[in-house]
């Protein structure tokens, strides 16, 4: 079933790319995902891993601070699937182990046909590494990234979203990314919120037997999702929100991505805010709910010049665009509402 649906989907676009500049041009231009063959082939890491699994290993390890590592081991008849137990708990431990500790259990797995998916996830380059990343990035020009390592077994991650956009390069091993656009989370079946896998809610659909009785949707969303095979050496570029099942399809697979966001940094984060609406605004009675629903309109989403025309341009406050000093005080109002 699970080749079926991945053979049928379209194919990303792809394109290369053979100068910061023109990487620059994509990143600021593009609003869909596209793949960028051979963006990172010269690394000295992608070298090593083309050599061998082992041979990667050893040369992260060489690279590697002397610190404990947070580490995802999931059970071996799971099919390298991270995700939920049958009770909505996780299906995987959460330890800590030293690197070198973590790829000798990844080596003695490595030739077996059947082990449990071992995975680090979203590891800062910068403070878990030395080196490392000035010998393997890429450049973004004047983008500020956080620069992060994903390193496992083979693993499927559940299709899910993240708020900043994110280039994300294969070093080692093959990668599957299926992707949907931002509004089709309707036809995702998301599951919870506040218990999440990795701390974004993500699609209970397995899409190795999806259940089209129970998920009927999804074969909506598959009608406007596309694929990607990406191996060592390519990248893919995902845009604010776009929803992204991502696979690791070789016995040890490795991946360096970069996030950023376009707005400031002092904005908050639209995640608390619709947690926060959920907490304020979500059960309250209908006719409540369609008048906070007509006041988001008015100063969020719509916001235009009629809401603070008739208010002297020197008192509009948090009303007008927002600054650093501004966003600073509802930042404070709120902290101080919350904590009552």
């Amino acid at each position: 079933m699970a080749e079926d649906i991945f053979a049928t989907l379209p194919r990303l676009p792809e394109v290369t790319i053979e100068s910061p500049a023109a990487l620059d041009a994509l990143l600021r231009n593009r609003t869909e995902p596209v793949v960028i063959r051979g963006l990172v082939d010269g690394w000295p890491l992608v070298k090593a891993g083309r050599r061998s699994g082992a041979a990667a290993r050893e040369y992260i390890v060489r690279h590697a601070r002397d610190l404990p590592f947070t580490v995802s081991v999931g059970a071996s008849h799971s099919g390298g699937r991270l995700f939920y137990d049958d009770r909505l708990g996780m299906n995987f431990q959460t330890l800590r182990a030293k690197l070198p500790e973590i790829f000798a259990q990844i080596a003695a797995g490595e030739d077996k046909p059947v082990a449990p998916p071992i995975y680090l996830a979203s590891i800062d380059l910068a403070a878990f590494f030395t080196g490392l990343h000035e010998a393997n990035h890429v450049d973004l020009g004047g983008r500020t990234a956080l620069a992060s390592i994903w390193m496992g077994t083979r693993t499927r991650i559940a299709a899910h979203n993240d708020v900043p956009h994110n280039l994300a390069c294969v070093a080692v091993g093959r990668r599957r990314f299926t992707v949907f656009p931002r509004e089709q989370f309707r036809n995702l079946y998301l599951g919870p919120v506040d218990n999440t896998p990795a701390g974004r809610a993500v699609s209970m659909v397995d899409f190795h037997a999806p259940d089209f009785d129970r998920h009927p949707r999804f074969r909506e969303a598959l009608s406007y999702g596309a694929v990607a095979n990406l191996t060592a050496g390519d990248a893919i570029y995902m845009p604010s929100l776009w929803w992204h099942h991502v696979e690791g399809l070789d016995p040890f697979n490795v991946l360096v991505n970069y996030w950023w966001r376009e707005t400031p940094r002092w904005l908050g984060q639209p995640q608390d805010a619709l947690n926060h609406a959920m907490l304020a605004i979500r059960d309250l009675p209908d006719d409540e709910k369609r008048y906070w629903r007509d006041m988001f309109d008015y100063y969020v989403f719509d916001n235009d010049a009629g809401v603070t025309a008739h208010i002297p341009e020197a008192a509009r406050s948090v009303l007008a665009p927002m600054t650093p000093e501004s966003a600073g005080r509802i930042r404070a109002f709120l902290l101080r509402a919350l904590s009552r």
